[in-house]
């Protein structure tokens, strides 16, 4: 049983701080929304590491928004409806595409740089865009460029206050509504966090499985904290495997941009042949799913462990302007793009489901809201649209802020003593690592790109067996780290396991056909519930 509060509270016994904003995490989401908010709001943003360690400062393509002429909202709205397999939430989809281009103008005025050519923005196609509608910076460093541009700001924001290197342990509630957040500082002393409204921004949960383009901060907090709280919480059996990671020895899983595809690369096996026309007609920029399942489908045939993305035929000049940071990364480990053919392998990527939020970004609890990779705002369906992750953080940011304007002051005092029925016990020897490698491998192998009930039967099992750390003491971050994993992992398998049918990031081998008769639908978790399908 996963309880209420991972430590024994007692607000009484701790000291509070008072803010009118409280934003937990970084990258695009915290940033934007913290800077937007501190318009006329007090801000305390809170980083369990630092406002530069973030999944938005890895991505490398872009992000995705109608600009061109030659594009339209209803081009992009029908782009995004595809790849989300029939689970997109349209009136989401429709905010997204014709809000998306003036918060690419937010960003601008905010100092991010993008990419021109003559005078006008340099735009790329990704896989299953059907026009050129991705901006990027500095090449390949779009993420970068936006944390960049974004931390500066917020550095200088006199109503923003910065907590580097804090965990928020849990969110704070009381009929229904939340107060706030436990939070814990780098000395081990605890403080309850008091604000008007509380924004998660706290990226996904790439650390659920053993290889990643994620950092290692990506253990899905906000999600199970979330969970703990009261939220609803929606298809996280939804994993996108991004198609193309390094797989090299000695080589961390560094991501192979899907604009590298975009730009014209070739997917090819082990023996040199290109294989993509074998699977689907758009070849290697068809969506991310299917790229991932063909390349694991020739891997297995080959006997391989990785496959080749070649883009040795277009010119030096190009691959370096274009790709840079790739380039560049690439060469350190002795590969050159521009005349080899680079290594690649899935790798886990980002979460489609998340916390389940209305069109701005409140949850079921009353002044909480998600934004971001944490978020579920019915955008990205059963499969995200490559680049409209960033497009959504800074749409549903500005709308989650126009929300918050409209609340009235929270009143009221809160008193909140919980302790666990049994005392917590000390956290077994063995290393905190441990587990988590052995947590990783059990959903690497049973929950990864390719799933069955047998599998995800054992492997739920395997990990129940670790359900004992919500009986224990902890007190430092890597046991909150584990055991908000151990959280998002339980609710990935039994959702995965439920699901009876293929569909987008979700793969069925004892169910491998889309059924749209029974399962267009979500699967949504509340705490202490039986979980519930709602139908689109």
């Amino acid at each position: 049983m996963i309880p209420r509060y991972l430590v024994d509270v007692d607000l009484d016994s701790i000291p509070h701080v008072h803010t009118d904003v409280i934003v937990i995490g970084a990258g695009i989401a915290g940033l934007f929304t913290a800077l937007r908010a501190s318009e006329n709001k007090k801000v305390l943003m809170i980083t369990k590491k630092s406002l530069l360690d973030s999944n938005t400062r890895y991505a490398q393509g872009g992000i995705a928004a109608v600009i061109s002429d030659e594009d339209s909202p209803e081009y992009h709205m029908q782009d995004t409806l595809i790849a989300g397999a029939g689970l997109c939430s349209p009136e989401a989809v429709d905010v997204l595409v014709h809000e998306g281009p003036n918060g690419v103008q937010d960003l601008i005025r905010m100092g991010t740089q993008f990419d021109l050519e003559n005078g006008e923005f340099a735009l790329t196609k990704e896989g299953a865009h059907s026009q050129r509608r991705i901006l990027h910076a500095h090449g390949d460093a779009t993420g970068a460029e936006i944390v960049r541009a974004l931390s500066e700001r917020t550095k200088q924001g006199p109503n923003i206050e910065i907590w580097d290197d804090h965990f928020v342990i849990d969110l704070i509630t009381q009929d229904g509504e939340c107060y706030g957040a436990l939070v814990q500082k780098p000395s081990g002393q605890r403080v309850f966090v008091r604000g008007n409204a509380t924004i998660l921004c706290s990226g996904g949960a790439g650390q659920l499985f053993r290889y990643t383009t994620n950092p290692d901060i990506a253990t899905g907090d906000g999600i199970a904290i979330a969970h703990r709280a009261g939220a609803q919480i929606q298809d996280v059996e939804f994993i996108q495997f991004h198609p193309t990671a390094l797989c090299y020895p000695g080589a961390p899983r560094f991501l192979i941009s899907e604009a590298v595809r975009g730009e014209g690369a070739y997917l090819r096996n082990i023996k040199g042949e290109r294989f993509m026309e074998h699977y689907h007609p758009q070849l290697e920029l068809a969506p991310r799913d299917v790229v991932a399942r063909a390349i694991v489908d020739e891997m297995e045939n080959c006997k391989s462990t990785f496959v080749y993305i070649d883009i040795t035929h277009e010119s030096e000049e190009l691959i370096k302007h274009r790709f840079p940071t790739i380039y560049e990364y690439c060469l350190n480990y002795g590969l050159d793009m521009s005349t080899d053919w680079i290594p690649v392998a899935p790798a886990a990527h980002y979460m489609m489901g998340g916390v389940k939020t209305d069109l701005h970004g409140e949850t079921i609890v009353r002044r909480l809201f998600a934004c971001g990779e944490v978020s579920s705002t019915g955008v990205h369906g059963a499969n995200r649209l490559a680049s409209n992750s960033l497009s959504e953080a800074i749409v549903f940011g500005r709308r989650i802020i126009e929300r918050i304007q409209e609340l009235a002051p929270l009143e009221g005092n809160i008193q909140i003593r919980a302790e666990s029925k049994a005392p917590r016990t000390e956290i077994p020897n063995q290393a905190v690592v441990e587990k988590k490698l052995k947590l990783q491998k059990v959903m690497l192998r049973y929950a990864g790109l390719k799933r069955s009930a047998k599998g995800l039967q054992k492997g739920y099992d395997e990990l129940a067996r670790q359900l004992s750390i919500f009986g224990s003491l902890m007190t430092k971050r890597e046991d909150y780290e584990f055991a908000n994993l151990l959280n998002c992992a339980l609710l990935t398998t039994t959702s995965a396991l439920a699901r009876e049918e293929s569909r987008g990031g979700h793969y069925r081998e004892d169910f491998p056909e889309r059924d749209d008769q029974a399962w267009k639908k979500h699967i949504v978790f509340k705490r202490g519930e039986d979980s519930i399908e709602e139908w689109i």
